[in-house]
């Protein structure tokens, strides 16, 4: 058995790239759940919640403002593409949006089978000393581990009359690779993606 470890290793610039792994082909459609009671058919303005933007977790890095303001404008954009305002007063707001990035490590262990061939002869080869053969199209397994960080980035559309979520959109994937941080497109193209179910009509 052959043991190979693999380590993937994050940093606090891979963590601000949440948003980039929504648009990846290999990351789930988000999940998105909503109060089918609410009517979001009078939501126009749209304000962030004033303590949006926290990581929790095994691997709770800390975001500089920088980084949580990019992410901010790639949500914010994507509203406004849907023909909603986004407004800076919290008081004025319809909906509070709040975002949440959670980690937990996680390892992924994977075995392989491989074929092995050959033949030898003799006092010493085989399972014996009177072995003829030692094996022939026997298989040998490779164990692979790679440890990674899962990150679960959170919407939620808080009424602040209700002071409660009454939408949420979930997304959930490995924390992986480099970002270009030169193209905002990549992010605004994920943050897309995560508000593409709202509002839910």
């Amino acid at each position: 058995m052959t043991l190979t470890p693999k380590r993937i290793s994050t940093s606090l610039g891979l963590v601000c790239s949440l948003l980039l792994l929504a648009a990846c082909a290999s990351t789930p459609k988000p999940v998105v759940d909503y109060k089918e009671d609410f009517d979001f058919s009078g939501v126009q303005k749209i304000g962030f919640y004033k303590n949006s933007g926290q990581v929790t977790g095994d691997n709770p890095l800390q975001l500089s403002d920088f980084q949580k303001e990019r992410i901010d404008n790639a949500l914010a954009n994507a509203l406004r593409n849907k023909g909603l305002d986004v407004v800076n007063d919290p008081a004025q707001a319809d909906l509070l949006l709040s975002w949440h990035l959670g980690t937990q490590h996680k390892t992924d262990v994977r075995t392989y089978e491989t074929p092995s061939y050959g033949a030898s002869y003799g006092r010493y080869g085989g399972y014996n000393r009177y072995s003829m053969y030692n094996c022939w199209n026997c298989s040998n397994t490779e164990v692979r581990v790679s440890d990674y960080t899962e990150g679960t980035f959170i919407i939620d559309m808080i009424d602040p009359a209700l002071k409660k979520s009454v939408w949420r959109s979930v997304t959930q994937s490995k924390l992986k690779g480099k970002r270009d941080e030169d193209d905002p497109s990549e992010i605004n193209e994920a943050a897309a993606r995560v508000l593409g179910g709202f509002p839910p009509f």
